[in-house]
């Protein structure tokens, strides 16, 4: 569990997630795909039963190659990570994430926080070696951030996202880990 004070005076805590978060991890969801079309899925579309979701995060936690976090403020869940690497010994290694915060929290460090947590849980493990991510070409914020802290782009898919009639293209980025 790792707590940090946020610019505002928040205290922010990360912790990993329990089967028991499964309901506020699924209406969280919820609500992050109304506010952007930065993610995989938009409203309606995640499609994960309440019962899924708790294998899944019962998976993940006894994973010594996977992680799913959770940012909360005031035991309010507004953020979350979930990296999951390969399963099969040639790939375990290197793994992809997905990170998402509610829009009323963008802009106050807790998506770097999380990604602070991944790189340190990466590190400890002594098996992940890579982290990768894909980010929509034209989420500038989240390039800046994830360049800043050592995401490397290591190329761009076109045509990668179908979003109200339009194709966008995804930037694939990469950080290794020593």
């Amino acid at each position: 569990m790792k707590y940090s004070k946020l610019k505002s005076g928040q205290i922010l805590v990360i912790r990993e997630a329990q089967k028991e978060d499964a309901p506020k991890i699924l209406d969280y969801i919820d609500k992050v795909s109304k506010e952007s079309d930065n993610l995989t899925f938009g409203e309606g579309e995640f499609g994960i039963t309440l019962e899924k979701e708790a294998e899944l995060i019962e998976e993940i936690f006894k994973s010594n190659s996977q992680l799913m976090i959770c940012a909360f403020i005031d035991d309010q869940l507004i953020g979350q990570l979930v990296f999951r690497a390969g399963s099969r010994p040639r790939i375990r290694h290197s793994g992809e994430f997905g990170i998402t915060v509610l829009k009323e929290y963008w802009g106050m460090g807790i998506g770097k926080e999380l990604l602070s947590y991944l790189i340190a849980w990466a590190k400890e493990t002594q098996i992940i070696r890579k982290i990768n991510l894909k980010v929509r070409s034209d989420n500038l914020k989240a390039i800046g951030l994830y360049t800043k802290i050592g995401f490397i782009s290591e190329g761009t898919m076109t045509r990668e996202m179908f979003i109200n009639g339009q194709f966008y293209s995804s930037i694939h980025m990469g950080m290794e880990i020593n």
